[in-house]
């Protein structure tokens, strides 16, 4: 009997695993869309920031191409945005459950359970 409520612990102690792996994969996840979500703004709110101050100045947007502004601008505010990210994909890497593996632990225990 002392097998067969190991290998019952060993299956709920992996279904919680599992659960909590699942859970903290998901704020990962979302963690990662606020950051995308975050540097889109950012972005946006340089690019606003810089119109303002050429109109301000009385320059036009011409010999800018609107393209070469928004790489630099991306380029500009991305860095803080790519440590992180690279920090929660390790995060999602390591996020692995071992599974029990049953037939493995009755063979190892089969001259117990024979004898």
């Amino acid at each position: 009997m002392g097998q067969v409520a190991s290998d019952v612990k060993d299956i709920l102690d992996y279904r919680k695993e599992k659960k909590a792996a699942s859970k903290e994969k998901k704020e990962i996840m979302a963690q990662m869309a606020a950051d995308e979500q975050a540097k889109t703004n950012l972005v946006k709110k340089a690019l606003a920031t810089q119109r303002a101050k050429y109109g301000a100045a009385g320059m036009s947007g011409r010999g800018m191409t609107e393209e070469a502004v928004l790489k630099r601008l991306r380029e500009e505010t991305e860095e803080p945005f790519n440590e992180k990210k690279r920090s929660n994909v390790s995060k999602l890497k390591k996020l692995k459950v071992k599974k029990p593996n049953l037939l493995k632990s009755l063979v190892s225990r089969f001259d117990d359970l024979i004898g």
